[in-house]
């Protein structure tokens, strides 16, 4: 026991040798061209790197996450420098490290996640276009300015007067860095194993030295003189700011940067060699520390990096120690490298710090948020950042993101629509409140007095205002010899005329919508007063008695599945009416005599739920759909795409589809299970279906749908070698692909945007989806449609517990997953 301990040690520690020199070999110039990018003394970046990779190393909670100096702070530390200068910006590093000591010891690690990413990632995205601007300029021989605005006003004149000598030295820098990663061949595959900043900044060094230009080159003075922090001078408010921006930056990038390095480590591992997943709150901690050490010793500010902490994944990393041996690296060469470190051109950094910058404008960041339509905070706090500092642009983006919120919640559609026979219809979607009042009066004051109107509700709130106007409305309509007809979320509907009044005070009730009516009236318990106002205030009563005790087939989009929906109501009313019963059975029983008691007659639970559902589908929804029905018989079914998803009776695909007759050609199994062509075992009948609906049918699109706590997958993964072959192991063999991909270090890993997994039952849910779609492109009918450009494929996961479906997006994100985004619902525009 105790040998194959050694011997996994052993193992270990040379995996993290291995990695800690490969991170230390992309550190080393990245810290120096982030010390140049901030203006600040050029060992405060080494000192920062080796202080990140030892101290937050051995101290933080992520083992496999490197920390050091970080371009998302290069903004922040310039700006910091130029208004109080370096020593007193060391001393303002040291009281970051104290303020996130004092949010790690509140354990608010978890909240500082809760900013949305559209302001996060716009945030970086502001920073990279900074850095761009100003290395930019040393790029073409001059100096950078002290603003962005500065830098893109003095590009005219820096372009007037280039050195071309920087400017071929930079170029030289760029190509490498881009060309490095796609040398093609064995002897590429070799050279690629030298990080491409490093190859970069060696080639453009030697090419300079052996070329003999006059360039400026890096200078790095005496130890001896370094400088040390001050205490701090300046305006308090001005101080605190300052403090405040450097830990709420490097906070949020550490913490962003640990959970991604946890979802690289799951997709890149299996779990038998996984470390433990991150502790935000000791990451924190170790954070504070780090910026506590790193400023009192002069260096920069510290975060998480993750372009380090993906090198040291992916070289094989398998505990703390890679992240501590790279610092010891860094310490090493800042004592013994000086003279060839004094070599390097200025301009090879200032191009790798560009780039760096460029690629902080991700286009995956920017086709996310453009998806989740949040495409106004990314480029609001981007503008804001740019032109006004980091802790503005945040504050700017938030305030955006806020008002967006509002306005998405408080928006409301309202529509007219003239209907056969001269009838209006009125739709309002959304919350009524104030806000609506205008558009609600306008279009309600085209319906002619005379005429018969239609006014559909679906929302859930309703304030005075909007209360006030539908009953003035109402009154008048009426009054002029109108007729009116209701219905709300409940999909009930009342109607009322001049000629019966007395009606009128159930007019809108059970519509379903909550208001706050006139003197109180719907509260609990309230008095209905049946005059002439008195038709919304019984909405209101009836309304709020339904919140209280909902039904949850009351929406309107959910009326052919109430009965479903209201099971179980149901079955508990059977069991106290069958307790009713019992009871006066056994009163019954006690005056009669034994022949007079009839034999209890045998339950027929299936066959009576059967003809239960049967009656009521019959009775509610067939007159609904009788016409639709009748045209899809003659005219034949002419679905739009198949859906093929699992035989769970959790799924009911037409309802989390929102779809109705026609529109889908579903295929059910065990598992959501596509066999390949030919396949041992293989089942024709998928086959088949894939076939017809592709060739026959003509669909658009063909959707494979995965769930949560498949039993399938749970089978897959408890199944062993020793386990009887029988039907249902015969034909989850077809799952078997989804397993080995699951496993495997080779393919792209699935996961839901914005979390990891719950657990490998989830894990493989999602992988399935993903390998199944690979199924499919093996089927020759749809290979071929897919050629002809006629053809989409789609994944979906539904999360049964949280009614919430996720598509599967296109493309991977920056780990190569592939990831499901949740589906919201779509907003309402007036």
């Amino acid at each position: 026991m105790r040998k194959g301990t050694r011997e996994e040690s052993r193992k270990d520690l040379s995996a993290d040798l291995s990695a800690s020199i490969a991170v230390f070999l992309i550190a080393l110039p990245l810290s120096l061209g982030i010390a140049l990018a901030t203006g600040a003394p050029l060992q405060a970046g080494l000192v920062a790197a080796a202080v990140g990779g030892i101290v937050a190393g051995r101290l933080g909670g992520a083992p496999l996450q490197v920390s050091g100096p970080a371009a998302g702070l290069t903004v922040v530390t310039a700006e910091l420098i130029q208004h109080y200068g370096w020593r007193t910006t060391c001393a303002i590093t040291v009281l970051a490290g104290c303020c996130q000591f004092g949010l790690a010891a509140l354990r608010t690690a978890r909240s500082a996640l809760m900013v949305s990413p559209a302001i996060v990632h716009g945030m970086l995205a502001g920073i990279g276009v900074t850095i761009a601007l100003a290395q930019l300029h040393i790029v073409l021989g001059g100096t950078p300015q002290s603003s962005a605005v500065a830098n893109v006003q003095g590009l005219p004149g820096q372009l007037a007067d280039l050195h071309p000598a920087a400017l071929g030295i930079s170029a030289l820098t760029v190509l490498i860095l881009l060309g490095w990663p796609r040398l093609p061949g064995r002897a590429g595959r070799a050279l690629r194993k030298v990080p491409a900043a490093l190859a970069a900044v060696a080639t453009a060094t030697a090419f300079a030295a052996l070329a003999g230009l006059t360039l400026p080159r890096v200078d790095l003075p005496s130890w001896r003189s370094h400088a040390l922090p001050e205490l701090p001078e300046g305006p308090v408010l001005g101080l605190i700011a300052a403090v405040l921006t450097i830990t709420l930056v490097g906070s949020v990038e550490s913490l962003l940067s640990a959970v991604a390095t946890d979802k690289l480590i799951a997709s890149e591992r299996g779990t038998a060699n996984r470390p433990p997943r991150a502790d935000l709150n000791r990451e924190l901690r170790g954070q504070g520390a780090a910026n506590i050490v790193s400023g009192a010793l002069g260096g920069l500010p510290i975060t998480g990096v993750a372009v380090r902490s993906v090198a040291n994944v992916k070289s094989g990393a398998a505990s703390r120690k890679s992240s501590m041996m790279h610092g010891f690296w860094v310490l090493l060469a800042a004592g013994l490298l000086v003279p060839v470190l004094d070599l390097i051109p200025l301009a090879a950094l200032a191009a790798l710090v560009m780039a760096v910058g460029v690629q902080m404008v991700s286009i995956t960041h920017l086709r996310s948020v453009t998806r989740h339509r949040e495409i106004l905070v990314y480029g609001t706090t981007i503008a804001a950042v740019v032109l006004g500092g980091v802790l503005e642009g945040v504050a700017i983006g938030i305030a955006v993101a806020v008002a967006l919120a509002l306005h998405r919640l408080a928006r409301t559609r309202i529509t007219v629509e003239q209907l056969d026979g001269g009838a209006h219809r009125v739709c309002a979607r959304g919350q009524l409140t104030f806000l609506a009042v205008p558009r609600l009066s306008r279009v309600l004051n085209q319906i002619p007095h005379d005429r018969h109107a239609v006014l559909e509700l679906d929302g859930s709130f309703m304030d005075h205002a909007a209360y006030e106007t539908l009953q003035d409305w109402q009154d008048s309509h009426l009054a002029h010899g109108g007729t009116l007809e209701v219905s709300g979320r409940s999909g009930a509907s009342a109607h009322a005329s001049e000629d019966d009044r007395s009606d009128r005070a159930g007019l809108l009730a059970g519509t379903g919508i909550g208001s706050e009516g006139p003197d109180g009236v719907g509260g609990p318990g309230g008095r209905t007063d049946r005059s002439d106002r008195a038709g919304l205030a019984d909405l209101v009563q009836r309304a709020d008695r339904s919140r209280r005790s909902p039904q949850r087939g009351g929406h309107q989009c959910c009326r052919p599945w109430t009965p479903w929906q209201n099971h179980c109501d149901h079955r508990a009313a059977e069991s106290r009416t069958a307790a009713t019963a019992a009871e006066a059975a056994a009163a019954a029983a006690e005056t009669a005599e034994p022949s007079d008691i009839p034999a209890a007659a045998p339950r027929r639970r299936g066959a009576g739920q059967l003809a239960s559902g049967i009656g009521a589908f019959q009775r509610d929804t067939a007159p609904h759909v009788r016409d639709e029905l009748a045209r899809l018989a003659r005219e034949g079914q002419r679905p739009s795409q198949l859906f093929l998803t699992c035989a769970d009776s959790r799924l009911v695909t037409s309802m989390i589809t929102a779809s109705g007759p026609g529109d889908l050609f579903t295929v059910r199994n065990v598992g959501n299970l596509v066999p390949l062509p030919g396949a041992e075992s293989g089942d024709d009948s998928v086959a088949a279906a894939i076939e017809y609906a592709v060739d026959v049918l003509q669909v658009d699109s063909i959707t494979v749908c995965g769930h949560s706590g498949c039993g399938a997958m749970q089978a897959l993964l408890s199944s062993s070698p020793s386990t009887p072959m029988t039907p249902l192991r015969r034909w989850l063999r077809h799952g078997l692909p989804s397993l080995e991909r699951m496993a495997s270090r080779h393919h792209a890993w699935a996961r839901i945007s914005g979390r990891l997994p719950a657990d490998a039952v989830e894990q493989l849910c999602l992988t399935n989806v993903v390998q199944q779609l690979e199924h499919l492109k093996a089927h020759e009918a749809v290979a071929r449609r897919l050629a002809e450009g006629t053809l989409e494929l789609h994944g979906m996961y539904f999360h049964v517990g949280e009614a919430q479906a996720y598509l599967l997006s296109e493309g991977q994100d920056f780990y190569d997953c592939r990831v499901f985004d949740s589906v919201g619902q779509v907003g309402q525009h007036a």
